[in-house]
């Protein structure tokens, strides 16, 4: 226990402490009130303004060889031999699969005897029928003898034409005997070995792709499609001239690959099931760096986006029904607070390195939309310092 004296002084020292702290607490409460309890938010702001720029599509592609060639073997035979190996570059002409050729030969030997049967038959055919002629003048030999020789004579000429026919039929059966690659390119895995018996041309006996050009086939919605027409008539949007776009292929790894194509077809069909159509663009591969069956993306560009509202994308924001922007806005007290404006955005643009949102709508040119100190914006209204140029 404290003495008496001891209690007293305890007493008058908290009544003191208690009375300056009260004091002190009604000093301050105008201040809280008068600013919500925080100072104007330190923001900077760009002005909008428009201007022309690049517009690009990106979409998911898949590649293609510029020409995919089933090798099939048009006679039926044994192989007697694979002359390549998997995986190797094949020029045109050069020689892939030889079919047993004895067969071949034999036939051809066969219709070129043929061939000489029929023009020996041919020329006994004329000297009968000019000798029967002769003796025609004289009347020596019926009428029906003379056009017997005749029809002879012309059956003759006609076998011979066959003859003719079944020579170059064996000749060209014997050719077919050499499998020959019909375009150059990279050749797959056989899929008949020496030996196997091929039925003609039912049977694959390998594949052959020419990958000096690739091709990208993609598909791009019938929606957007639409959208961009609507653009385009509007006078917002210029495509390039007969819609040739510049074709970039961006490979697995997020690399731009160097050589840039262009698009080349666009089909005028709607898939039903996917809501698409069908585009291909070309770019040339001259050291095979691309491969068949890759999956890229492939961006597309240009196109030029007339006059367009364009905002930093951190300036941006998304409060779960939509994005908007914050504008620095006078209220009616001469004091500049933070209004937020929704907005709709379009694509992503890059701009002096920076990354951009086109604003579709919700921003007129000259607005102030505040780039940097959002996360300073406790709640719509509050009062901002806007910083001067360069601060």
């Amino acid at each position: 226990m404290y003495p008496a004296s001891i209690k007293r002084k305890l007493k008058h020292l908290s009544l003191a402490l208690l009375t300056t702290g009260i004091i002190s607490g009604c000093s301050e409460a105008p201040q809280q009130q008068a600013g919500f309890g925080m100072q104007p938010a330190k923001v900077s702001v760009t002005h909008v303004t428009t201007q022309s720029v690049p517009f690009n599509i990106e979409l998911p592609a898949t590649l293609l060889g510029n020409k995919e060639v089933e090798i099939r073997a048009r006679v039926s035979g044994l192989i007697e031999s694979r002359n390549f190996d998997e995986g190797q570059y094949i020029t045109a002409g050069q020689s892939l699969f030889t079919i047993e050729l004895k067969p071949f030969q034999l036939e051809l030997e066969k219709a070129q005897a043929d061939l000489h049967a029929a023009e020996a038959n041919v020329e006994q055919a004329k000297r009968e029928k000019n000798r029967l002629e002769k003796l025609k003048d004289e009347r020596s030999v019926s009428k029906r003898d003379f056009d017997n020789a005749v029809s002879a004579y012309d059956i003759a000429l006609a076998n011979l034409e066959s003859a003719k026919v079944a020579l170059n039929e064996a000749q060209l059966d014997l050719d077919y005997a050499q499998v020959k690659a019909p375009v150059s390119g990279i050749i797959g895995r056989e899929r008949e070995s020496q030996g196997s018996y091929v039925s003609g041309p039912t049977v694959l006996l390998t594949e052959l792709t020419d990958t000096s050009t690739m091709r990208a086939r993609f598909g791009f919605s019938e929606r957007e499609q639409l959208a961009m027409r609507k653009d385009v008539e509007s006078g917002t949007l210029t495509l390039p001239k007969n819609n040739e776009f510049d074709a970039t292929i961006i490979l697995q790894d997020g690399s731009l690959y160097a050589k840039q194509g262009k698009v080349n077809f666009s089909d005028v069909r709607v898939n039903r099931f996917t809501g698409t159509s069908e585009l291909q663009a070309l770019i040339a591969n001259p050291n095979g760096e691309l491969r068949p069956g890759q999956f890229v993306r492939v961006q597309l560009s240009g196109a030029v986006r007339n006059e367009a509202i364009v905002v930093p994308q951190r300036a941006v924001l998304d409060n779960g029904t939509g994005k908007f922007v914050y504008v620095a806005t006078e209220n009616e007290k001469g004091m500049t607070v933070a209004l937020p404006a929704p907005v709709q955005v379009g694509e992503w643009v890059q701009l002096n390195g920076e990354n951009m949102w086109v604003i579709r709508s919700g921003l007129q040119p000259q607005q102030p939309v505040i780039v940097e100190g959002m996360a300073r914006i406790f709640f719509p209204g509050m009062p901002v310092n806007v910083a001067a140029e360069g601060e």
